[in-house]
């Protein structure tokens, strides 16, 4: 079983940046694959980047390429998402969630076995 517990969501403004980070439970935290994703009422939920055991990146998502990164430590079971340049469509509910699965696919809500209750992000313009 692993909890995870999101923090960092907070109101900014369009063009700030904004660190979020996901801190895990257990003692397996390095062998899980992690991943962002974001929900708001006006879109249904959308995978933000996800990264693999390895420490190898997946930022599929047009929104994220040159503005979200993600990493993580294992020596602190956290894992991360930086955000840079954030607009008013960024706004959502930030999720983080895991998976125990090899492979993928990274993008996929149903590859994760585990989430968080999430952090609100609201960016205002």
């Amino acid at each position: 079983q692993v909890r995870l517990v999101e923090s960092g969501g907070r109101l900014v403004q369009a063009g700030d940046s904004l660190k979020l980070s996901c801190t895990a439970s257990g003692r397996t935290f390095a062998t899980y694959a992690m991943a962002w994703f974001r929900h708001s009422p006006e879109r249904a939920r959308e995978f933000v980047p996800a990264i693999s055991r390895r420490n190898e990146a997946t930022n599929n998502a047009d929104f994220v390429k040159g503005r979200f990164s993600i990493s993580r430590d294992s020596g602190e079971n956290t894992v991360y998402l930086e955000m840079n340049a954030l607009k008013p469509e960024d706004t959502a509910v930030y999720f983080c969630a895991a998976s125990g699965l090899a492979g993928g696919p990274f993008g996929r809500a149903n590859y994760y076995q585990y989430w968080g209750q999430g952090t609100q992000v609201t960016v205002s313009s």
